[in-house]
């Protein structure tokens, strides 16, 4: 039987996790070194390692950390709520979540863009699993003629591209305009002035 960590090691846990996602961010997966998150984290290597054996698992549970932040607000996407304010909460989150955390972001996209060697059967799997519900809702909500129809799926994508922009991009976005929180209010502004007024009813 599987002993249940204690408060401690769970919070050990949660303080190598934190530690690490810096360091993965800056340096990838293959630049960071278990002695940087073991310094990061204020703790020994031995020490670190009686908690995750090797780099790739740390590097795995950073990832599964992340996935689990950013998929809460999609599966909060309640069927019985208002459209357009469901849809209004789930991108103003999705924007502060880019803004107040983007090495999570950057770490992401870095994956993906490898090919997500680690995260592949849980993007063709829980991912995919979500993403087929919440077009459902959604599409729902167009056959009941409170949206414009629209491909759902690829709605999701759009508001996932415009969202995640001011992370992956943040270095190109504060050149622009200045530090990135400054324009947090208009970003918002904008998305939701672009989505929600497509999906208002009515002709094309």
């Amino acid at each position: 039987m599987v002993k249940e960590p204690t408060r401690i090691q769970r919070a050990n846990r949660e303080l190598i996790l934190a530690a690490a996602l810096p360091v993965f961010s800056a340096d990838g997966f293959k630049g960071a070194t278990v002695d940087r998150i073991a310094a990061a984290a204020g703790m020994s290597k031995p020490n670190l390692l009686y908690y995750f054996r090797r780099k790739d698992d740390i590097y795995a549970a950073v990832l599964e950390r992340t996935l689990d932040a950013w998929l809460e607000p999609l599966e909060a996407l309640d069927p019985a709520g208002e459209p357009e304010l469901e849809l209004a909460r789930y991108i103003r989150i999705k924007l502060r979540m880019s803004l107040e955390a983007p090495e999570a972001s950057r770490l992401f996209a870095n994956e993906v863009l490898a090919g997500a060697p680690v995260i592949g059967d849980v993007l063709r799997g829980r991912l995919r699993r979500l993403v087929a519900d919440k077009a459902g809702v959604i599409a729902g909500w167009m056959d009941a003629g409170r949206l414009h129809r629209m491909d759902p799926t690829h709605l999701i994508f759009m508001i996932w591209a415009m969202t995640q922009h001011y992370a992956d991009f943040a270095v190109q976005v504060e050149a622009i305009t200045g530090p990135a929180a400054d324009a947090s209010g208009a970003a918002a502004d904008t998305i939701l002035t672009l989505v929600l007024r497509g999906l208002r009813p009515g002709p094309a």
